[in-house]
């Protein structure tokens, strides 16, 4: 019997690329006409994998996030990798946005895309491995064409398929 090709799908974020897209948003805030002298900032805590902009107003905070996305796709991190939360006022009257960056895939959407998988009548085995999901075929052909499915497909997540032997 012949042995059975592999992929995984995972969903991972380079964060050297995040920190360096975060310091390029940092200096064109700071050469900016409009934006230099307003108190306008973009902080990246990789422990807590988290990005925080801070700025004056609600539109000014827009803004800085329009520009930080643009650095983002410029440096092929996608922008679903990042979750924002809701505009919150903070001290002397400015507001903080905060995005919480997904690394991994969650149980519960691992378990949609298996049932997608399975509801395809694909014939794969897929096996759910933490933050990643492992496919399994003893045909290329098979695996190639789940691929094609998943890239047609929104699971509100970058999804990756890696180790693909």
């Amino acid at each position: 019997m012949a042995k059975d090709q592999s992929f995984d799908v995972v969903s991972q974020v380079d964060m050297q690329e995040v920190d360096n897209a975060v310091h390029q948003a940092s200096k064109e805030i700071a050469q900016r006409y409009d934006l230099k002298d307003s108190g306008s900032s973009v902080a990246l805590d990789k422990a807590d994998g988290s990005v925080t902009v801070g700025a004056p107003s609600d539109f000014v905070a827009r803004q800085v996030v329009d520009i930080l996305a643009g650095k983002l796709v410029r440096r092929h991190i996608d922008l679903k990798a990042l979750a924002w939360g809701d505009p919150e006022s903070a001290s002397g009257g400015t507001v903080r946005v905060t995005a919480r960056i997904i690394n991994g895939i969650e149980a519960e959407i691992a378990r949609k895309i298996n049932k997608d998988i399975r509801d395809a009548k694909f014939k794969v085995k897929v096996q759910i491995e933490g933050e990643k999901l492992r496919v399994f075929s003893p045909k290329r052909d098979e695996l190639q064409a789940v691929i094609g499915f998943l890239k047609e497909k929104d699971y509100g997540i970058p999804l990756q398929y890696a180790n693909y032997r």
